[in-house]
């Protein structure tokens, strides 16, 4: 938005105010304006003063335009920021999730026997078919959830 400023006041400020006008009559008394003296003639330096910028509805509905669509190109960029942010969020916590189930893979085949809490609190293992059975779901369920 600042940018836009910038540029609508370089254009708004007319180049001749910057440069000097000069102004010299020739050998057949005709008045001439220039840029720069003229060499071996007496010139005298003009105050030029521009004329008052006047907007018309054109130029008004104009910049409301303008204006509107750097408000709504800011908008969306802030919407896809938004975006981008709770996709990468989402993805930091599927990697951690995953991480997490693959160290629980990794513990569940490392034991040699998985066992069960009964409602009294007590530990009941399971036999060797409940046993595979397990470890097959559950390296089913992180390959499903995370990927190989």
């Amino acid at each position: 938005m600042n940018v836009f400023l910038l540029l609508l006041c370089l254009l708004a400020t007319p180049v001749a105010a910057l440069a000097g006008t000069y102004r010299w009559v020739d050998e057949n008394g005709q008045t001439h304006f220039g840029d720069r003296p003229p060499a071996g003639a007496v010139s005298d330096e003009v105050k030029v003063t521009p004329a008052p910028v006047d907007e018309d509805a054109a130029a008004r509905a104009r910049k409301a335009r303008v204006n509107e669509f750097l408000e709504q190109s800011e908008k969306q960029r802030a919407e896809r920021n938004e975006a981008k942010a709770r996709q990468e969020a989402a993805a930091e916590e599927r990697q951690a999730r995953c991480e997490q189930l693959r160290g629980r893979l990794k513990y569940l085949k490392s034991v040699s026997k998985i066992y069960r809490i009964n409602n009294d609190g007590e530990r009941v293992y399971v036999d060797d078919e409940e046993n595979e059975r397990l470890r097959r779901e559950f390296t089913a369920r992180v390959q499903s959830e995370c990927g190989a």
